[in-house]
C-alpha cells in the first residue's frame, strides 16, 4: 500500500512541478482578468531576431517585439504582439472592427485578406497598403472562448522595402508557430531559515 501511495505522490509532484513550470519559448504572459485566466504566448524565434517584452515592449505599450539588430524605435521592420481581453463575439467582427478603424484614418489604403495556416487556432489577416507608402500586416488569431483573450501580431513595412518577402516569411513564420496556453507561475523560492 505505502508503495502506491509513494507512486501516487511522485506521480502528483510531478504534475505539479509540469503546471508550475513556464512553458519553453515562453515569449510573453499576462495575470488573469476578470473571467480571462492568466494567459502566456509561447514562440521560437527565427535566427537574427531579439525577443523584448519587458523594455521596449513595455515602454510602447505592448506585449512583446522581436526586431533585429538595435532597437530603432520606428515601428517598421518590427514584429508586435498585442493580447488583449475578447470584447467582440467572434474572430471575423474583430477584424471588421480593425478595418473600419484602419480605413477611418486612411481611406485611400488597399485592404488584401491574406490566408494563415494555424494548426491550433482561427486566425485572419490583413494587409493594408496605406496611402502614406508603408505597409501593415495584422493578424488576429483566437485562442478559444475558455481562453478570455484574442491576440494579434503585427508589422509595418516600407513600401518598397527590399527585404519585405524575406521579413514577411519570418513574420508569418512566427504567427503559425504562436501557441496560447494557461500561465501558471512558477514558485518562488522560499527564504531560507536560520537555526
Amino acid at each position: 500500500m505505502w508503495r502506491v501511495l509513494l507512486m501516487l505522490g511522485l506521480s502528483v509532484s510531478a504534475m505539479l512541478a509540469k503546471a508550475t513550470t513556464p512553458p519553453d519559448n515562453l515569449l510573453a504572459h499576462g495575470a488573469r482578468d476578470g473571467d480571462a485566466p492568466a494567459w502566456a504566448i509561447t514562440v521560437a524565434s527565427p535566427a537574427g531576431w531579439t525577443r523584448d517584452c519587458c523594455t521596449y515592449a513595455s515602454a510602447i505599450g505592448v506585449d512583446a517585439v522581436l526586431y533585429q539588430g538595435e532597437w530603432t524605435g520606428k515601428p517598421q521592420r518590427v514584429m508586435v504582439l498585442n493580447v488583449s481581453p475578447r470584447k467582440l463575439p467572434t474572430l471575423a467582427e474583430e477584424v471588421q472592427a480593425d478595418r473600419k478603424h484602419f480605413l477611418q484614418s486612411d481611406p485611400r489604403a488597399k485592404v488584401t485578406d491574406l490566408a494563415v495556416q494555424h494548426k491550433t487556432m482561427p486566425c485572419a489577416a490583413t494587409v493594408y497598403q496605406g496611402s502614406d507608402h508603408v505597409d501593415d500586416v495584422v493578424v488576429f488569431c483566437d485562442p478559444g472562448k475558455d481562453s478570455g483573450i484574442r491576440m494579434s501580431w503585427s508589422m509595418t513595412f516600407d513600401d518598397g522595402d527590399p527585404m519585405r518577402r524575406a521579413l514577411l516569411d519570418d513574420f508569418m513564420q512566427v504567427v503559425v508557430a504562436s501557441r496560447y496556453v494557461r500561465y501558471v507561475a512558477p514558485p518562488t523560492a522560499l527564504p531560507a531559515h536560520g537555526g
